[in-house]
């Protein structure tokens, strides 16, 4: 017992705080890191937005999958509506790489109509026209004026691409001036033929 009492002396005074000393309070928890400003974020999204330029131009379809979500919806200039990333990759290979494929090149510059919307700090709509010129693998070249629009979501710090929608003018593009030019040029020659048909009738009823 004589041994015992000054052994809880010692541990009591080794756990309890001096007088007149505050207790030790607990190591404070790490901070959260600081979430993005709307400047940075916007800057991701232009940054994004060159990435896709440069893989849509030089047919590098690796690319382009690597920066749309996993259930991205997809819908294409023709009326196509793709989803999930190997959805996009199938159309693109169709297109520009497969066997039938119908574009030799494709220069593209998309263009935002003005700063994205964002939805806090991990969603965003964005907008704007571009001006496409598109080679086809049957000689054919096509200056092409359209619009599109893209939701987007940001993911473990960086952006992807949830939804893109692309259009042109149904009334006014070039493949209806195509059209109407090939319209024109045939009516203006079936009018040429029934004129020589109906001067050389003419003639042959004269001579008659």
């Amino acid at each position: 017992m004589r041994i015992i009492g000054p052994i809880l002396g010692l541990l009591l005074a080794v756990t309890q705080p001096a007088v007149g000393q505050p207790p030790t309070s607990a190591p404070a928890a790490a901070s959260a890191p600081a979430a993005p400003s709307d400047e940075q974020l916007h800057q991701e999204l232009r940054d994004l937005k060159t990435a896709m330029e440069a893989a849509l131009n030089s047919r590098n379809i690796d690319a382009i999958i690597a920066n749309v979500d996993e259930q991205v919806v997809f819908t294409t200039m023709n009326g196509d509506v793709v989803t999930g990333r190997e959805g996009v990759r199938a159309y693109f290979d169709k297109m520009m790489n497969g066997p039938g494929k119908v574009v030799e090149s494709v220069r593209a510059s998309f263009v935002p109509d003005t700063l994205s919307i964002l939805h806090g700090g991990d969603m965003a709509v964005s907008w704007g026209h571009t001006a496409d010129q598109y080679e086809l693998t049957s000689g054919q070249s096509l200056a092409i004026e359209a619009r599109w629009s893209a939701t987007l979501v940001r993911r473990e710090g960086r952006w992807l691409i949830a939804n893109f929608h692309y259009s042109t003018n149904m009334f006014d593009n070039p493949i209806l001036s195509a059209q109407r030019k090939l319209l024109i040029g045939g009516g203006v020659a079936g009018a040429l033929v029934l004129g020589l048909v109906g001067f050389l009738f003419g003639r042959r009823r004269r001579g008659g």
